[in-house]
C-alpha cells in the first residue's frame, strides 16, 4: 500500500511541548551569533580570498588590482574581529545565565516526588519567568541569578528588601523584578481560573552563600537552590491536590496558547 502524500499528513502531537530551562537564553545566544557575528565572520574570509587571488595575479604579471581589495579586506577583518570579541562577551554572559537556569531547573525537577509541578521559561510580555513551582506549599516564581564569584568569601546579604553581592547592590533590583513577576503570574491565574491564588517569589543564587541579615519574609525568599527544599518543608500546606492540578492545568494551557500565538 502506498503512503499518503506528505501534504495530507500532520503532526501526531496535539499540544506543543512545554519550554525547557534556559530556553529563552539559548534563543538569545543564537540570535546574537546570527545578527552580530555570522555576517562579518563570513565576509572577512571572503575578502581575504579575493585579495589573495588578486595578489597572485600581480605576481603572475596578470593585470592586478590588489590595492583596491586590500583596502576593503583590512577594515573588514578589523570589523569582524571587533564584532567577534564583542559578541563573545555577550554570549559568555548569556551562557552563564543559561547554565545556571538549567542547573536550577534540574534541581527543581527533583521536587516532583514531593508533589510539586515544575514549569520552565514561562514567557510574558517582554520578559520570562525562569521557573514556576506549584505544590503543597503554594505557587512560587523562581528567578535564577547566576554570577561569577571570587574563589573565597563569596557572600550575598539580604536584609528583606535589598540584595548585596559581595557588598555591592545590583544596578537593577532583583527584589523589585521578582515581585513584579509574581504579581503578573497572580493576575494570569486569576483571569484563567477565576480564583485568587497567592504567588510568592524565590530568587536563587547558584553556588553562593546567602545570609539573611534582616527579618525573614514569607513573601520573598533569597537563597541557594539547595536550601529550597528545607524552606518548603517548613511551610504550612497552602494548596490541596485538586488545587495543584487546577493551577498547573491553567498555566500549561496559557503557555501553549502563547506559543501558538508567537508563530
Amino acid at each position: 500500500m502506498s503512503e499518503e502524500p506528505v501534504a495530507n499528513k500532520r503532526s501526531p502531537l496535539k499540544d506543543r511541548p512545554l519550554r525547557n530551562p534556559g530556553q529563552s537564553l539559548d534563543e538569545e545566544i543564537g540570535q546574537l551569533i546570527s545578527d552580530y557575528a555570522l555576517g562579518p565572520v563570513v565576509f572577512a574570509p571572503l575578502m581575504v580570498s579575493i585579495t589573495a587571488l588578486e595578489w597572485a595575479k600581480y605576481y603572475q604579471s596578470a593585470p592586478p588590482s590588489p590595492l583596491v581589495y586590500s583596502a576593503i579586506a583590512v577594515p573588514s577583518i578589523a570589523y569582524a574581529v571587533l564584532r567577534f570579541f564583542s559578541v563573545r562577551h555577550e554570549v559568555k554572559n548569556r551562557k552563564l545565565g543559561r547554565d545556571g537556569e538549567k542547573a536550577v531547573g534540574q534541581f527543581l525537577e527533583q521536587l516532583r516526588g514531593q508533589g510539586y509541578r515544575v514549569f520552565h521559561d514561562v514567557i510574558g510580555d517582554g520578559f520570562n519567568l525562569d521557573h514556576v513551582l506549584i505544590g503543597p506549599a503554594g505557587v512560587f516564581t523562581v528567578e535564577t541569578k547566576t554570577h561569577s564569584k571570587p574563589a573565597r568569601n563569596a557572600r550575598i546579604d539580604f536584609d528583606g528588601e535589598i540584595i548585596r553581592i559581595d557588598g555591592c547592590e545590583p544596578d537593577r533590583s532583583p527584589v523589585v523584578q521578582a515581585r513584579a513577576q509574581a504579581s503578573w503570574l497572580r493576575e494570569i491565574l486569576c483571569e484563567s481560573t477565576g480564583r485568587e491564588f497567592k504567588v510568592r517569589s524565590v530568587i536563587v543564587y547558584p553556588g553562593w552563600f546567602v545570609d539573611h541579615t534582616g527579618p525573614r519574609s514569607r513573601s520573598i525568599w533569597v537563597l541557594n537552590a539547595k536550601a529550597l527544599p528545607t524552606f518548603l518543608e517548613h511551610e504550612p500546606p497552602q494548596l490541596s491536590g485538586e488545587e495543584i492540578q487546577l493551577v498547573s492545568f491553567h498555566l500549561s494551557r496559557f503557555i501553549r496558547a502563547e506559543s501558538r500565538a508567537a508563530d
